[in-house]
């Protein structure tokens, strides 16, 4: 029971992750959009602002690429499959 209650919220946020991702790729305009954006953005600031410290923003001549959603992603999936292995009895690799 809690190991998949902690597997379906790794992969709520993971795509909590991916919707922020895309709201800072388009504007948004519509009143709902907006705190929808801003909402996703409350949920997923905190942790992704760990990683910012870490990883720089690449420049790509005027614009800039944060890697910091890809990383946070990749830490959350490795952490949680390993968390989940230990909750399930499971052998870890």
């Amino acid at each position: 029971m809690i190991v998949r209650l902690l597997s379906t919220a790794i992969d709520i946020y993971f795509y909590l992750i991916i919707a922020h991702v895309i709201f800072s790729w388009i504007p948004v305009r519509q009143p709902w959009l907006v705190e929808l954006r801003d909402l996703v953005h409350r949920l997923t600031e905190p942790y992704l602002g760990i990683f910012r410290r870490f990883v720089p923003i690449i420049d790509l001549g005027g614009a800039g690429l944060d890697l910091s959603p890809l990383v946070g992603i990749l830490v959350l999936q490795i952490l949680g499959r390993f968390v989940i292995g230990l909750l399930a009895g499971l052998p870890l690799p």
